[in-house]
């Protein structure tokens, strides 16, 4: 599922390059700006990250610090990237515990942004929360992975 969603998140950044340059064409060639387009290219952008972070995680392709990783024998390895998927596992039940309660109170009460378009939050707040929940289940299949080749029985 994350494979599919980060792949369908990938083609966010050209909406967000559409959206981005007609509203420069509309400025410069009309004299007509749009106002909600740099709010939603904000929104595009910050669904494009917390929807493809879980693919990126699925592909390993995440920043590590590489200074003593790279030494390592492989199960040193996978015992040092359990340990670190925790911290990030915890990191991320706080966030989505956030994310669910700023999305119920974005729903519950019409919370708008403050700004010229003023537009409702509660659609991209449940993509930012379904992204960090992506993201957690991806942490949770790495953490089980990486516990299995620390003990010697990898999993593909």
């Amino acid at each position: 599922m994350n494979h599919r969603i980060g792949r369908g998140a990938m083609y966010l950044l050209y909406v967000m390059g559409a959206i981005l340059l007609g509203s420069t064409i509309s400025r410069l060639l009309l004299g007509v700006p749009f106002n909600w387009a740099l709010e939603m290219s904000q929104f595009i952008l910050s669904a494009y990250y917390l929807l493809g972070g879980a693919y990126t995680m699925q592909l390993g392709g995440h920043v590590r610090m590489d200074l003593f990783y790279s030494r390592l024998a492989a199960r040193k390895r996978a015992v040092t990237d359990a340990i670190t998927v925790l911290f990030v596992i915890f990191y991320l039940a706080v966030l989505l515990g956030g994310g669910v309660s700023s999305t119920n109170y974005a729903i519950v009460y019409g919370q708008q942004n403050y700004s010229a378009w003023a537009p409702v939050l509660w659609p991209i707040k449940v993509i930012m929360t379904f992204g960090v929940f992506m993201l957690l289940l991806q942490c949770i299949s790495s953490f089980f992975k990486d516990v299995a080749a620390a003990r010697g029985r990898p999993i593909a």
